[in-house]
């Protein structure tokens, strides 16, 4: 952040991004799509994006292009090499497709598909090496919380995460905090919470990779994020937007917080 004359300037442009999950056919993500355009198309002041479920990637795409919305997939492959990997889909052919981000380490896909930090670290350079952003997500369990452990976990999953990561990749990354108790549980953590793990990160990214790659990358909140809270979300200095769930899933609800200036 930049201080001048009592205003504040954000010096990171705010990312606000809408994780579909496992919802939506194909007809719904591009009715949902068009829908979310016009309601976002004068949103200068952060950058918008949704991640629809693979099957729609490239339809919601092409639809969208020439848009201010970008496309998002919400998970990668370790590899971008072609070969014997069914099942998977690779950080190239997620371009191809048109996206020009990836979630990586979702908590969904942490606790429910076994993803680990290393796999998160190979997958995260898998995406860079295609040319996408990476969205890394982090956040602690209610438990781990409630022992004293929410900051460990973290810088855990951030080192793991980002091993072997230059400044020069940290540029297309962006992080995600998202303490896994309260996605999809109604609850928020207080924008002083949020705040205050959201500079943690900051410190530790300074820590691991100095002190101006740790002020340029965007460190996103992600957690019951509605438009209700958003406002008091974005007033924090070092939460640089929103990964949102369930408000996503509605055109409506997702362009409030798109708009929340």
């Amino acid at each position: 952040m930049r201080y001048r004359d009592d205003i504040i300037f954000r010096m990171r442009k705010p990312v606000i991004a809408g994780n579909w999950k496992m919802f939506k056919l194909l007809q719904e993500s591009v009715d949902a799509a068009l829908q979310l355009k016009p309601l976002v198309a004068n949103a200068n002041h952060c950058d918008v994006v949704i991640a629809p479920v693979f099957t729609a990637l490239k339809t919601v795409a092409d639809r969208l292009e020439g848009s201010n919305i970008q496309i998002a997939a919400q998970d990668c492959a370790i590899q971008n090499d072609f070969g014997a990997h069914t099942g998977e889909v690779a950080p190239v052919m997620l371009k191809d497709a048109g996206s020009s981000h990836v979630i990586i380490g979702h908590s969904e896909r942490r606790q429910f598909y076994g993803e680990t930090d290393e796999s998160v670290n190979w997958k995260t350079m898998a995406t860079l090496a295609a040319g996408l952003t990476a969205i890394v997500c982090v956040g602690e369990k209610l438990e781990e919380r409630d022992a004293g452990n929410a900051e460990t976990v973290v810088k855990t999953q951030l080192e793991g995460g980002l091993s072997g990561l230059t400044a020069n990749d940290l540029e297309r990354i962006i992080i995600a905090y998202e303490p896994v108790w309260a996605i999809g549980t109604g609850k928020t953590a207080t924008p002083e919470q949020a705040q205050e793990m959201h500079g943690f990160i900051r410190n530790c990214l300074n820590e691991s990779h100095g002190n101006e790659t740790a002020e340029n990358v965007r460190v996103l909140y992600g957690g019951s994020v509605k438009p209700d809270n958003i406002s008091t979300l974005m007033s924090q200095p070092d939460v640089d937007g929103a990964l949102v769930g369930g408000a996503s899933l509605e055109a409506e609800s997702f362009a409030k917080i798109v708009n929340y200036k």
